[in-house]
């Protein structure tokens, strides 16, 4: 098993509080304003970053987009070595999502494969006019053209590292750490 230690500190909590109410701001007036919009978070770190995207709009416009969550482990193309009996939890959502505008948020934008993922399942569940990316961090390596639209912070990396986001939802804090394998 490998380990890593601590490296970097890239977000505290104000840095992700301001990165995300940036993405809001960005949402916001890419798709002048937010009728039609549904935030849909990634499970795990995804759901409450898309919680904190909602809120956000709704302090800029008074009016909070529907929040789905999305669980994608049997959309992974990596199901076979994760798990015997992978565990699949619930995917909701909210509203239909034919003709809607869908935003998929994520933690981190890495090789592009989860986000491939998240595309076929929310295909499968209907015909969006658009889907549109949102991540708090991108952090290069990428392995299949897939870019995010809204971007909290891009961090340069090198495959030895690994980029950790916490959420106080999950994690009882919130930062994002770069961090290295051990020797």
């Amino acid at each position: 098993m490998t380990t890593f230690i601590d490296k970097t500190v890239l977000m505290d909590e104000q840095g992700m509080f301001r990165a995300l109410v940036r993405i809001s701001h960005e949402i916001v007036e890419k798709n002048k304003g937010v009728e039609n919009i549904v935030l849909v978070g990634i499970r795990s770190r995804g759901v409450p970053l898309a919680e904190r995207i909602a809120d956000a709009i709704e302090n800029i416009e008074g009016n909070r987009p529907p929040v789905g969550v999305l669980d994608i482990t049997l959309y992974r193309d990596d199901l076979s070595t994760l798990s015997y009996q992978p565990i699949v939890r619930p995917t909701t959502m909210p509203v239909d999502l034919d003709g809607k505008i869908i935003v998929l948020v994520d933690d981190v934008l890495y090789t592009g494969r989860t986000i491939r993922a998240a595309l076929d399942a929310i295909i499968d569940m209907g015909r969006p006019k658009a889907i549109q990316l949102s991540v708090l961090i991108d952090r290069g390596h990428r392995e299949l053209p897939i870019r995010a639209d809204y971007v909290g912070k891009n961090v340069p990396t090198s495959s030895k590292e690994s980029v950790t986001v916490k959420v106080y939802e999950l994690d009882e804090e919130d930062k994002v750490v770069i961090r290295e394998e051990a020797d």
